[in-house]
């Protein structure tokens, strides 16, 4: 009776590593396969169009310009996207997936890179999105002069709104990367800064300090009709590197040393 022999095979290689392109799109992917981040997503163009509408059935008809439409999409965006951007960054930790996503693609800087361009592709679809409703309010609002200048169009539809859409999203996505928890990253989101600004606003000592760190009235700011003046840019940009910069930093540091399980 002989022994069966077994040939011998060569080891098999290790695959290429998955591209960034399909990081990015399995993170878009997840920001509307759970029920949450879907009815969030319908929530906020569902929030977004009837703000709109709202707008256009209760003010006068020299009101309903561009600039006025789009504007009122801000407030309800603002209050959505940070919570669309911790979403994206807390899912693994959330929903305990964190070890399989690290398993598939263990370089934790490349998820981290994804995740933060598709926080920021959803925050310009929302801009997209806002502008499309404010465009079509602004055709039937009746107003003499609905556009104002092409530059206006460009500068308060785009570039300003766009920049301010872009920075909720970012903030949320910082709080997420601080914290890797959902429901602690969006209190925390809301309750903070909102303490800053009432203790800025209460206590004396705080009035010179305040508008370097609240960030939620240096960027509202970008709708002043009379433009920013350098000392709000420099409140803008150090509000940005407290309130975003700090947690991403940090966060991210926390991320690449944290125990996934």
């Amino acid at each position: 009776m002989s022994a069966a022999t077994v040939e011998n095979t060569a080891p098999m290689k290790a695959g290429n590593r998955i591209p960034l392109t399909r990081l990015i799109s399995v993170e878009l992917r997840k920001s509307y396969d759970t029920l949450a981040g879907r009815w969030l997503l319908i929530a906020i163009g569902a929030i977004t169009a009837t703000a709109v509408l709202i707008f256009f059935l209760t003010a006068d008809s020299s009101d309903r310009t561009y600039g006025n439409f789009a504007g009122v999409t801000a407030s309800p965006q603002a209050i959505l996207l940070p919570v669309l951007g911790v979403l994206l960054i807390t899912s693994e930790w959330s929903q305990r997936t964190a070890l399989v996503t690290f398993t598939l693609a263990p370089n934790r800087g490349r998820v981290l890179i994804s995740k933060i361009v598709a926080a920021l592709i959803l925050g310009v679809a929302a801009v997209l999105i806002a502008n499309v409703f404010a465009s079509i309010f602004t055709v039937i609002g009746g107003a003499s002069d609905p556009w104002g200048s092409g530059s206006e169009v460009l500068e308060y539809g785009f570039a300003k709104f766009g920049l301010f859409q872009l920075i909720q999203i970012m903030w949320g996505v910082g709080f997420g990367l601080l914290l890797l928890n959902s429901a602690a990253a969006i209190v925390a989101f809301f309750a903070v800064p909102m303490v800053i600004s009432i203790v800025s606003d209460l206590w004396s000592a705080m009035e010179d300090i305040g508008p370097w760190v609240d960030l939620g009235t240096s960027s509202q700011m970008l709708f002043d009709s009379d433009g920013m003046s350098s000392a709000e840019w420099q409140h803008l940009v150090v509000g940005v590197l407290i309130w975003l910069g700090i947690p991403i930093v940090i966060g991210t540091m926390r991320l690449f040393r944290s125990e996934v399980k």
